[in-house]
């Protein structure tokens, strides 16, 4: 595997654009753009758990069961979230003049939108804003990067990737874009994503294959235990580089489908640590390990709970050992934990045993702990199962960037 530029264009067969049209304040950024095939694909899409859901994500829903996507077409800046049936229409009217501008069918664009909820989209900029992102489409580098810029909202980074795989001599190429800072935690889809690749793959089969890889990395991250509106996590397969995945899975063991599966989880899993490590206010990236467990289940319920602990999450950014709040974190979680089988690691130095305080070197500790990169091993003795979530400290930054989000 070898990572190359151009993100989401660096497939063959792909282009975006992306303009400013007026929905950020902001008039020096992107805020509206499109990512699209040159050739029928297909495609699949993961959204949001959230009851309450965005206009595009009721819509993309709806959309993506024909499984023939080749456009998407994304704003930031207004979240078209909770805007009733004028939200829903804008959302049509996004996709009807996205198909135009493409010429494609309306049932092969996917829509997604990210911001402020509840506010109406001014459709005349979004209008204008598409014309302007169609016209400006093409595949360089500078075109893979603007897109990725056009769907970030309080991140201070753009997030993209592109990866080269060799599948039976023939290069395959994989390509990916983020965005999230905040409101972030586990559940199908967790932000904006959408990626691109140059294999050919039936709808079904690609919806597997992204489930599979969103399992493994995007339902493994958290920053505030915040599941978003619009949460779409979504890919786009248009066969350019003549690799047919499907026809390859009964034969020759089902490696070609493997080297796509590990491409696409590669992908993903740097995609969505790229979102913890760019985490509001955030200054440490934190590895839960939870081992030795009953079941899976068990195992990602204590990851989870510990990682969303705003105590546990308040006493790494202030680079203090508190064994107790992980400790209690696990405790509360809702499974059966015996305190005497437990081991407690923080960057691999054992500070709690067998239901008390190990001894340790507190200099030691205290100084690994001003690593950016803090790594939490809690060992159950109960079983075999393991899991591991990655989240990011909590800080008076992430107070001060939601306090002020509306203005």
């Amino acid at each position: 595997m070898e990572m190359v530029t151009g993100s989401v264009v660096a497939p063959k067969g792909f282009l975006a654009g992306a303009t400013y049209c007026g929905i950020k304040t902001v008039k020096d950024s992107f805020d509206i753009g499109i990512i699209f095939s040159e050739y029928p694909a297909t495609g699949a899409a993961l959204f949001t758990t959230n009851h309450i859901c965005a206009a595009p994500v009721k819509l993309g829903r709806r959309i993506v069961q024909k499984g023939r996507v080749r456009a998407f077409v994304i704003n930031s800046g207004n979240a078209n979230a909770c805007t009733g049936e004028q939200g829903y229409r804008d959302a049509e009217e996004m996709v009807r003049f996205t198909a135009q501008c493409l010429k494609v069918s309306e049932d092969e664009v996917l829509v997604a939108s990210t911001g402020i909820i509840g506010r109406p989209l001014s459709m005349d900029k979004v209008v204008l804003g598409i014309k302007t992102a169609a016209a400006s489409m093409g595949n360089t580098p500078a075109h893979g990067n603007a897109i990725a810029r056009a769907i970030m909202t309080t991140d201070t980074k753009q997030k993209d990737i592109a990866v080269r795989l060799k599948i039976n001599n023939t290069d395959v190429v994989l390509g990916g874009i983020t965005k999230g800072a905040g409101m972030i935690a586990p559940d199908f889809a967790t932000t904006l994503c959408f990626i691109t690749t140059d294999a050919s793959l039936p709808a079904p089969l690609l919806n597997e294959c992204l489930r599979k890889s969103v399992e493994s990395s995007f339902n493994r991250i958290t920053i505030d235990g915040h599941t978003s509106t619009n949460d779409t996590l979504a890919i786009i397969a248009n066969g350019a580089s003549g690799v047919n995945i499907s026809s390859y899975k009964e034969n020759d063991n089902g490696l070609p489908l493997q080297i796509f599966q590990r491409g696409l989880d590669y992908v993903t899993g740097y995609l969505a640590k790229a979102i913890v490590k760019d985490g509001e206010g955030a200054t440490k990236f934190i590895q839960i390990d939870v081992v030795g467990a009953q079941s899976r289940n068990d195992a990602t319920r204590i990851a989870r709970s510990i990682a969303d602990s705003p105590l546990v999450k308040t006493a790494m950014n202030g680079e203090d050992p508190n064994w107790g709040r992980i400790v209690s974190a696990a405790g509360y979680a809702g499974v059966e934990l015996d305190e005497l089988k437990i081991n407690l690691y923080i960057n691999d130095i054992l500070i709690f045993t067998k239901g008390m305080p190990a001894p340790y070197d507190l200099n030691t500790l205290s100084a690994s702990m001003k690593n950016k990169d803090i790594t939490v091993r809690l060992e159950l003795g109960l079983g075999e199962y393991t899991d591991t979530v990655w989240t990011c400290d909590l800080s008076h930054e992430y107070v001060t960037i939601n306090a002020e989000y509306h203005t």
